[in-house]
């Protein structure tokens, strides 16, 4: 009986001190209402000011990540304030302390990629639009966040990549100019004139749309081959893999006719076929065919 007078005042405390937590429970939830229709109203102000400021549109929303993080931060503290009494700055400071390795090594690839994306962010070494390859992955950019990349592949294949990869890895922004270098090799046959065909091949591509005119075109003879000798042909083009793709169907085109209205011939490669005799009944062999 002393036993479950005992249980039946605990339940009865118990059902005090809520009633009792009821009236500032209820205060705490107003004041995070409050707090969030004031974050509302403070990104659209913050987001109109930065536009005005004309900063870029990633660095703006990562901006605007970090204060609406530390407005929420203070208004937790300050409901949990409000709702228990005894939670004290004091109190608050030495469960972060004690809490911090294990959050820190429990979030550590989140907190890496963050403090990654902010560094691009700022430092911008690249932009959305951009064509980049990291680790294997060729593609342009469509979205830079606080934690990851989203990027678009030439196929079509959206793929994500963590922030820390770009900053850790080499990268290359294939579209950083308007404009890039790119080579063929072409091989002319051993008996025809190496400066004939250079001039022919020179004519050839200069004239092309996509051949960049500033830039010049560039051809060596680049090394003696058993059938002929290989010209290295460089030129300019657009930056972007289709411009790539596209200049050097027209230069090889443009090339192969050229050389062939001239009369050069293109170096064949050459094949020795070598055909063993084969064993047949009676101790006879029978020879190449």
């Amino acid at each position: 009986m002393e036993a479950e007078r005992v249980i039946e005042r605990s339940a009865y405390s118990v059902v005090l001190e809520f009633v009792a937590v009821l009236p500032r429970l209820g205060i705490a939830i107003c004041f995070l209402a409050l707090t969030w229709l004031a974050v509302v109203l403070a990104n659209r102000v913050l987001r109109t000011a930065l536009k005005r400021a004309r900063m870029r549109a990633a660095l703006a929303e990562l901006v605007v990540e970090i204060i609406d993080f530390g407005i929420w931060a203070l208004a937790l503290f300050i409901a949990a304030a409000i709702a228990f009494p005894s939670v004290t700055p004091a109190s608050v400071l030495t469960g972060l302390g004690l809490g911090s390795v294990a959050i820190g090594f429990a979030f550590r690839d989140i907190f890496e990629n963050f403090l990654a994306g902010i560094l691009i962010l700022y430092r911008e070494p690249f932009r959305v639009g951009d064509c980049i390859e990291c680790g294997g992955v060729e593609a342009f950019v469509e979205q830079i966040t606080a934690r990851d990349t989203h990027v678009r592949t030439t196929d079509g294949q959206r793929v994500i990549l963590p922030n820390a990869m770009l900053l850790k890895n080499q990268v290359w922004v294939r579209t950083d100019q308007e404009i890039r270098r790119t080579t063929i090799l072409c091989r002319i046959a051993t008996g025809e004139d190496v400066d004939a065909a250079r001039a022919v091949i020179k004519r050839a591509v200069e004239g092309l749309e996509s051949v960049h005119k500033d830039s010049g075109v560039q051809i060596f003879a680049q090394s003696f081959r058993e059938d002929g000798v290989e010209f290295e042909v460089t030129w300019w083009t657009g930056s972007r893999p289709v411009d790539i793709r596209r200049s050097r169907d027209e230069v090889i085109a443009a090339v192969k006719r050229a050389l062939d209205e001239a009369g050069i011939r293109i170096a064949v490669p050459r094949r020795l076929l070598v055909v063993e005799a084969v064993p047949v009944r009676g101790g006879a062999e029978r020879g190449p065919i």
